[in-house]
């Protein structure tokens, strides 16, 4: 069997390949990928009949990766998450092992992969996977720089998020606004989704920060927002209906 390790974390990949290298001495590692999009790039380009999958990856969450990839073959999940949200999960024909991972706890994952039959048509539910993992680890703030003070904003003071160029701002309802070191994707993995929105690509917003939605042309939405956003943003055709629908509870 062919199988990928996707591990940001050096230690642990090299500790997940030993113990594969140990427990299944006739599985081929065909890589090893470090963020989301690197193994949207490998499997795309190499086939694959096993994947093991850190959740948090360097450039966001693994989940990004079934947007792009219809995936059909077993992963067994590494995470850091507590054993609830993994047990919530145990009724799919998918392990989750929490790291560090031990290897009597991955040989009972390899064993119950061979007890199964798997169908390559088969397509889990990867969307309800992530509500679940990651839904009860959100963010409550962010830690900022200013000079050679730190501080912290909580969430709930936070309008919107947007980029300019490479740099990431966190600007505040009361208008204020920090550089902060996290990419926009990385943002909205970690925010409640009842109350961000990936709004356009440069733009995370609270909705609680939205004043006005107008139909623009071309199918889009233009947005005002309270404070003022220093860039224009508009809902591209392709996000819409998503946004409608999250403004709609």
């Amino acid at each position: 069997m062919k199988y990928l390790i996707v591990e940001d974390e050096r230690f642990a990949y090299t500790e997940l390949k030993r113990m594969m290298e140990r427990l299944r001495p006739d599985y081929i590692l065909v890589g090893r990928t470090e963020s989301v999009a690197n193994t949207i790039l490998f499997l795309n380009n190499n086939p694959v009949e096993l994947i093991l999958l850190d959740i948090r990856l360097a450039d966001g969450n693994c989940f990004e990766i079934f947007e792009k990839v219809q995936v059909s073959i077993p992963i067994i999940f590494t995470t850091a998450y507590d054993d609830h949200a993994i047990q919530a999960f145990k009724y799919n024909s998918i392990d989750y092992l929490l790291k560090p991972v031990e290897e009597d706890d991955l040989l009972v994952a390899l064993n119950k992969l061979d007890r199964q039959h798997v169908e390559k048509e088969a397509i889990f539910d990867y969307k309800k996977l992530e509500q679940i993992l990651l839904g009860n680890h959100k963010k409550n703030r962010f830690l900022v720089q200013i000079g050679d003070t730190y501080n912290y904003i909580d969430v709930s003071d936070i309008a919107f998020f947007y980029s300019e160029g490479k740099i990431v701002f966190l600007h505040t309802f009361s208008d204020k606004r920090n550089i902060i070191d996290y990419t926009l994707t990385q943002i909205e993995s970690q925010l409640d989704r009842k109350m961000f929105f990936r709004v356009s690509r440069n733009c995370v917003a609270n909705i609680t920060s939205i004043k006005m939605i107008d139909k623009y042309f071309n199918s889009r939405l233009k947005l005002a927002f309270q404070p003022n956003c220093p860039q224009e943003v508009l809902v591209s055709r392709e996000r819409v209906s998503d946004f409608l629908k999250w403004i709609d509870g």
